[in-house]
């Protein structure tokens, strides 16, 4: 027998410490990985959100590009926002935002329904859900990051009230290629402040966020009129500003 050839039994030991290092490596970085985001959700429930990472991604993504951009931010308090704004927003994007704890069950029911039909696949993200991913995630579509949204979505949903998740969407929700929050695409469309917008400038902003990049707030289509026009019936339906005093 070789004295310099390992055994099988070493051999053994050897792979059993591995393992038993990498499970504590695995452990440890899911404990970081939760105490860090438990963290950032309780600092980001009182402390104002001057970015995000939607924010760093534009920037990122234009020094790759070589295509310098200037990121338009401002952030507003509560107050500071229009009720008008706040209005319109749940009304077009999550009209169930104060019943809900995070996830529209209805509405994703009633997506997957109408992709098993054949049609186009409908979002049925919350407005806690895309301040999630507005604020800790990437963009983009994975499974990874819906699961990260999911997590996200969960502690937001426990630690901050509802008017601190739509004070939170407001100011950090993407407008237009560098425009980030309500005050910086206030004044970008129609030269006035976050608190000073009409129904119709704040419809048509609501009515442009599923693809604020290529559609204009200020230089309406006819679809966004329309769309416009419907969300402004649908801030009615609710009950106009007063609906706003069922968040809390």
């Amino acid at each position: 027998m070789n004295p310099f050839r390992p055994s099988a039994r070493h051999g053994s030991v050897t792979r059993s410490l591995w393992w038993q290092r990498g499970l504590r490596i695995l452990v440890m970085t899911g404990i970081g990985f939760v105490a860090l985001s438990l963290l950032l959700v309780l600092l980001f429930r009182v402390v104002p959100v001057f970015g995000s990472m939607v924010m760093l991604e534009r920037k990122v993504q234009s020094w790759v590009a070589q295509e310098p951009i200037r990121i338009k931010h401002r952030w507003r308090r509560w107050d500071a926002l229009s009720d008008n704004a706040k209005l319109a927003v749940i009304a077009t994007e999550d009209q169930r935002f104060p019943n809900h704890f995070g996830f529209d069950l209805d509405q994703m029911r009633r997506a997957l329904e109408a992709s098993r039909n054949g049609n186009r696949l409908r979002g049925a993200s919350t407005i806690t859900q895309q301040t999630a991913k507005n604020l800790f995630l990437w963009t983009g579509r994975s499974w990874v990051r819906k699961g990260l949204e999911a997590w996200f979505t969960v502690l937001i949903e426990v630690f901050w009230p509802k008017k601190r998740i739509l004070e939170v969407y407001l100011n950090i929700v993407e407008w237009d290629n560098g425009v980030f929050g309500l005050d910086a695409a206030a004044r970008h469309y129609f030269g006035v402040t976050a608190d000073g917008l009409s129904q119709v400038q704040a419809s048509r902003l609501a009515a442009i966020l599923p693809n604020p990049r290529h559609w204009s707030a200020s230089q309406p289509s006819a679809h966004i009129d329309r769309r416009s026009a419907w969300i402004r019936q649908q801030m009615a339906n609710l009950g106009g500003a007063s609906y706003l005093e069922r968040l809390r």
